[in-house]
């Protein structure tokens, strides 16, 4: 997919990778539409990526846990572009918890932000690429999304809920002229993570991978039209190993559960 002038809505924009992602964008002379919660990070995005030389940045402040938000952020962005040719879902919460003390409201609002919504803005964005007859609907996922990790089971239940949603309209797209694309990273250094996660991580030698450096396989991934991209190695070995011999992979994540244990928040 070329990206020079190509209109692009991306959600969770003022993000720890959600900027890098957007400045990648800027860079090959894409159009931007950000959406995101908070109005303040955006106004300071925008005014950076402008005097940056990006051609065309609009922002739009909205709640996508909300129908309304949803639909006025998409409303508004494809009115000011006059139209939207990539839709990246990138917007994420993530909470390393021992789920029998997670907070219920956290539990629904990753389901929320991670699952619902990018459900939602394809279906909403999806009719009007269909009849251009072309686009392309982007859905950040994660390696947690092809292997359950122990004390993220909310998150890793919403990024394997975005692995199988992105399957199936994938399939159902072929021939279309639109195109989906699911990219899988792993850990990811930003500021979603909590400081029991940096420790965690630590104690178990987990990679993570700065936000830059993902953006630009993210990029790499939409223009060479990729339709399933995982990032990091051995990971990626992992995710095939899990798919085929789970009880294998059991064995050997027992150990760094016992570990994770010590870390994961036990209060609600």
């Amino acid at each position: 997919m070329k990206l020079k002038n190509c209109r692009v809505l991306i959600t969770g924009a003022s993000g720890g990778l959600g900027q890098h992602i957007a400045s990648g964008l800027a860079q090959q002379g894409a159009r931007l539409g950000l959406v995101d919660l908070r109005q303040e990070a955006l106004q300071t995005q925008q005014t950076a990526l402008k005097a940056a030389g990006c051609p065309e940045v609009h922002a739009v402040s909205a709640d996508l846990t909300s129908a309304d938000g949803r639909s006025r952020a998409i409303n508004e962005i494809r009115n000011a572009l006059g139209g939207i040719d990539l839709l990246i879902n990138n917007a994420g919460v993530v909470d390393f918890h021992d789920f029998s003390h997670q907070d219920p409201a956290m539990i629904e609002r990753i389901y929320q932000i991670n699952l619902i919504a990018p459900i939602q803005m394809a279906r909403e964005i999806l009719p009007g690429m269909l009849e251009q007859g072309s686009g392309k609907i982007v859905n950040i996922g994660s390696t947690f999304g092809s292997i359950g990790f122990a004390y993220f089971s909310a998150y890793s239940g919403s990024k394997f809920g975005v692995r199988g949603f992105s399957e199936s309209l994938r399939r159902e797209l072929d021939g279309s002229g639109v195109d989906l694309c699911y990219i899988a990273p792993r850990a990811v250094k930003t500021p979603a993570n909590s400081d029991a996660v940096y420790h965690m991580a630590e104690a178990t030698k987990m990679n993570m991978d700065e936000p830059e450096d993902v953006a630009r396989f993210i990029i790499e991934s939409i223009t060479k039209d990729r339709s399933n991209a995982y990032y990091g190695w051995p990971e990626k070995l992992f995710v095939r190993i899990n798919a085929l011999l789970p009880g294998l992979v059991d064995s050997a994540l027992r150990k760094q559960n016992r570990i994770m244990a010590r870390f994961a928040p036990k209060n609600v």
